[in-house]
């Protein structure tokens, strides 16, 4: 079978014109190819030590970590959004962060009829479906805990950020390469599109879906009929009661919702305020960074930022990932601000969609209670991310419960979800709609029950 299916590879190759260059990289003219290829591989990754595996992602770490700089350099200068130093800060985060093989754990059960191992397996090869907010960070991370638990994976990129994935993946076959593994690992096609993502849903060769982006891509995956992990849309909202630390919080929501120019789908995108503290937060938050608009400077901005098409509000693309700075320009307010601010009530544009800009409107409300539902009702339902700053346990146990989010960060910035500035492991795949929440090596397996009867028992 191994034989035939080279066979085929080689043909396609031949009628196709992919040089064997690419092929080394990873890199495909045709997603078929790429499939194929990453099959060939999956059996031979399946086939390595746990300790062969670790030493590849220990040289797709250390890959990382040299080409962090460039990656983030990459990243700005070809999606037009984020910030080079931040996106620095998120490779290095990964290359020491990212769960490896330890990740993949083995129970036993013994008594007196027997013992029973249950072990996690890989799927095999894995569709991939990645975004350009975070594209060589997802790449990099999905790979490490894709091959850690024995799979291969084939990258669909977004389509804005193609170099920048790709060159991710061949700095992942050449890690593999000099570790002594084989090629082909992670693969990727040159030219993704919409029909070459669709592929991956329908292949007979995927077994397992992991989608990273936006409502309409996840659902499309779980409409496949495959496995899918979806990590889909988040809105997150940041509650502050009168019980906070009203300078350190508002200290925590500038850094949260400024990094990475506010791409990340954990970073805080509106705050509600209990209105006893509000003039104190809106005053630190100044003091941290923030530049307050006034009402009908924020109705210029979303004017400039939001769209209408169709009759229906749509981000303005050119201003998605841009700086507090850059953004003030387009209202004619030079600023150094590393984030916007404006007061509103929840109905406003700006506070209820999703953003991805330094751009964070504030609601007033008059006690706890009402903060806690205006909270819920703004997060719409994504069940991704929540945030709050207080000292009263039980409003913290409220919130937490009514949110039902995957991440509930308590007094710290946003990005400490993901184990920047917190404790636990990094990962840029957040599956809060199919549940599993932060992806890790684990995630990526399937148990396997091993039954030995009425031995092994010693005692």
């Amino acid at each position: 079978m191994d034989q035939l299916i080279e066979q085929i590879v080689q043909q396609v190759l031949k009628e196709l014109g992919t040089t064997a260059h690419q092929a080394e990289q990873g890199l495909f003219n045709d997603i078929e190819t790429a499939i194929i290829q990453a099959e060939i591989a999956q059996k031979k990754v399946a086939r390595l030590s746990m300790a062969a595996r670790e030493q590849i992602i220990q040289n797709i770490r250390t890959a990382t970590l040299d080409n962090a700089a460039l990656l983030a350099e990459m990243a700005v200068n070809e999606t037009g959004m984020g910030n080079v130093a931040h996106k620095i800060a998120k490779h290095e985060l990964l290359a020491a962060k990212t769960p490896g093989t330890e990740d993949i754990s083995t129970q036993a059960f013994s008594g007196d009829h027997g013992l029973t191992l249950i072990e996690q397996g890989p799927f095999g090869v894995i569709g991939a479906i990645t975004p350009c907010t975070n594209p060589s960070e997802t790449i990099l991370c999905n790979t490490i805990g894709m091959l850690a638990a024995g799979n291969t994976v084939v990258f669909n990129p977004h389509p804005a950020a193609v170099n920048t994935s790709n060159y991710a993946v061949q700095l992942i076959n050449k890690a593999s390469y000099d570790a002594g593994g084989p090629e082909n690992i992670a693969v990727s096609t040159l030219k993704p599109t919409q029909e070459t993502g669709n592929t991956l849903f329908k292949h007979d060769m995927i077994k397992l879906l992991a989608v990273t982006g936006g409502p309409g891509v996840v659902t499309s995956a779980l409409q496949s009929g495959k496995r899918a992990i979806g990590a889909g849309a988040g809105n997150p909202p940041v509650l502050v009661d009168e019980t906070a630390d009203i300078k350190a919080a508002a200290k925590h929501i500038v850094s949260g919702a400024s990094f990475d120019n506010n791409l990340p789908c954990i970073s805080e995108k509106k705050v509600v305020v209990v209105n006893k503290v509000a003039d104190e937060l809106v005053y630190y938050m100044k003091e941290a960074g923030a530049y307050l608009v006034s009402a009908q400077e924020a109705q210029q901005l979303a004017q400039t930022v939001i769209e209408t098409v169709q009759g229906k509000p749509r981000l303005n693309r050119a201003c998605v990932g841009k700086s507090a700075q850059e953004l003030l320009k387009k209202i004619n307010i030079d600023s150094d601000a590393k984030l916007i601010i404006f007061e509103s009530d929840e109905h406003h544009i700006l506070i209820k969609e999703e953003l991805m800009m330094p751009i964070l409107g504030i609601v007033r409300v008059q006690h706890i209670d009402e903060a806690i539902s205006t909270a819920v009702r703004l997060e719409q339902g994504n069940r991704h991310s929540a945030h709050m700053h207080s000292k009263n346990i039980d409003n913290l146990t409220r919130f937490g419960q009514e949110a039902d989010t995957a991440i509930f960060v308590k007094n710290a910035p946003s990005y400490a979800a993901i184990g920047f500035g917190g404790e636990g492991f990094c990962t840029f795949t957040i599956a809060s709609r199919t549940g599993e929440g932060l992806t890790s090596s684990r995630t990526f397996t399937k148990s396997r029950r091993c039954v030995l009867g009425d031995n092994f028992c010693i005692r």
